[in-house]
Parts: structure tokens; C-alpha cells; sequence
């Protein structure tokens, strides 16, 4: 990767939430937790620019999507976004509505592996970002609300209505979306939307040890499942399979593949790079 491409986030510095890189994880938490850390315009757009960032970065593996002061995310703040949309003209209201959209696209296409550690609320906007998530971990206490009906709009915000049908079903993504109800962290848990419920003195740790595992596999390899899992959505099986083929044959091409043929042959576990 020559210099043009090659980006260290290590050193960010957000204005707008918590960040912070260890052993090539990366952990966000906003930072709001007097209001269960809503979003507002300048984090939503910092995020979003975050994400497209971590697209080219090469000293993070794996991102952690934290909560803050037991919680995850309130959604649009109340007077900082859902005020001030109610007195914009279309223009500036499809300008706000395809950012929000732009943040779920850096979080897709960021080739990075993101966990969800969900505590307390993740309602609105930040139910979505949890979807967003490749993983999600929450508390036996959590709240997950698509809640945009009981605000007088429409459940399909941010990609909800093509991606979370994909994660627990059509016809339980419809109800929630219809009705804006809480799931339930057990019932959440039930129809797959959460990979796992820990107590909230773990959730954390458990993140962490799952962040670790994949960081210490092969990024490469685990770059191109991420694209794999969000491309195939729109292909045939024929496509997909073809695809797949492709893919594979390029991780084939990697030292990380190499490594794993050489420590199976010596009956040892393969230490990856990411190369």
C-alpha cells in the first residue's frame, strides 16, 4: 500500500466521541451519557467520516462499538436534530436524510469487522447502528427500538427496511418497524439479532476477547468476508458462488494462507499477519 492509501487512526482525535486504539482494536463510544448519548448532526457526520477513514487504515483490525455510562445510543438528539428538521425545506431534509444513510454505507464498506456492545438504550438511530454492526453483544437489559413511527415517520430509515428483514425475518422486522415497540434483549436474542447476552460487567471483556479473536485471524481474508457478506445481498447463487470463487482465490494468493498450510503441516496453530 504506497502512501496515498495508507492511513494510521491510532492517533485520532474526534471532537464529537470517545475513541481509542489498543492491539489494533479500535473502541467508539459516544459521549453523551447525561442524555444516553444521542447523536446529533456533527457526531453523525463525524462517524460517518470516521468509517470511510478506517476504509484505508492499516494499524486497525477490528472495531468496537461501545455504550457509555450504561448506555448505547438514544437516536437523534431531540432538541440538536429532531427541532431543526422540523423547519427545513425538502433540500436540507434529504441532505440530513442521505448522511445518516452515508453513515451506515462507511460502516458497511469500512472493511472492518464491527462489534456492537450494546447496554441499556439502543432506540432510533442507534438501533440502526447496532443493525449496521457485523456483531452484536448486549446486556440482559437492553432496549432495541426502531422507534421512527412514534415519531410520525416512516420504519424505513438508514437501510432498516432491507437489512434488518435479513437478521430476524420478515415478519418480525415488519412488526417492530410498524409498531416501534422495545424488543426485549431475551427476544432479541431469540430471533438472532443479538449474537450474545452477557451481564453488564462483562459485556466489555466479552467484546474484547471476541475483537481479539478476530484480530489475531486473517484480517485480509476476514476484509473480503465482510465484502462478500454485504455484496451477495443482490446475487443470484450462480453470482454468488462465482464471487466466492474469486475471492478465494485471491486470499489464496496471501502469506496468511501460506502460513496456515505450513503450521497445519508442523501440527502448529498459524500466528497471521495480514498479509
Amino acid at each position: 500500500m504506497n502512501e496515498l492509501t495508507r492511513t494510521r487512526l491510532a492517533g485520532l482525535t474526534p471532537r464529537h466521541f470517545l475513541w481509542q486504539v489498543e492491539d489494533r482494536i479500535a473502541t467508539i463510544r459516544l459521549n453523551r451519557p447525561d442524555r444516553k448519548n444521542p447523536l446529533t448532526f456533527e457526531s453523525y457526520a463525524e462517524l460517518r467520516d470516521t468509517f470511510r477513514a478506517l476504509a484505508y487504515a492499516t494499524d486497525v483490525d477490528v472495531v468496537i462499538f461501545a455504550s457509555n455510562g450504561g448506555n448505547f445510543c438514544s437516536g437523534g438528539d431531540v432538541h440538536d436534530i429532531i427541532g431543526p428538521l422540523v423547519g427545513m425545506d425538502m433540500k436540507d431534509l434529504l441532505a440530513f436524510t442521505r448522511m445518516t444513510g452515508d453513515l451506515v454505507k462507511a460502516m458497511i464498506g469500512c472493511g472492518k469487522p464491527i462489534i456492537a456492545a450494546v447496554d441499556g438504550v439502543a432506540v432510533g438511530a442507534g438501533a440502526i447502528v447496532a443493525m449496521a454492526s457485523d456483531l452484536r453483544l448486549a446486556t440482559p437489559d437492553a432496549k432495541c427500538a426502531f422507534l421512527f413511527t412514534r415519531v410520525g415517520l416512516a420504519g424505513c430509515d438508514m437501510g432498516a427496511c432491507a437489512m434488518l428483514p435479513r437478521i430476524i425475518g420478515q415478519g418480525r422486522a415488519a412488526e417492530l418497524l410498524y409498531t416501534g415497540r422495545v424488543m426485549g434483549a431475551e427476544e432479541g436474542a431469540a430471533w438472532g439479532f443479538w449474537n450474545a447476552l452477557h451481564d453488564a460487567g462483562a459485556l466489555e471483556a466479552e467484546a474484547l476477547k471476541l475483537a481479539r479473536r478476530i484480530a489475531d485471524g486473517p484480517v485480509f481474508a476476514h476484509g473480503i468476508t465482510k465484502t462478500q457478506l454485504n455484496q451477495e445481498w443482490n446475487m443470484g447463487l450462480e453470482q454468488a458462488i462465482e464471487a466466492e470463487a474469486q475471492a478465494q482465490a485471491i486470499c489464496m494468493q496471501t502469506r496468511d494462507f501460506e502460513r496456515a498450510y505450513h503450521a497445519f503441516v508442523a501440527k502448529e496453530k498459524p500466528v497471521f499477519a495480514g498479509d
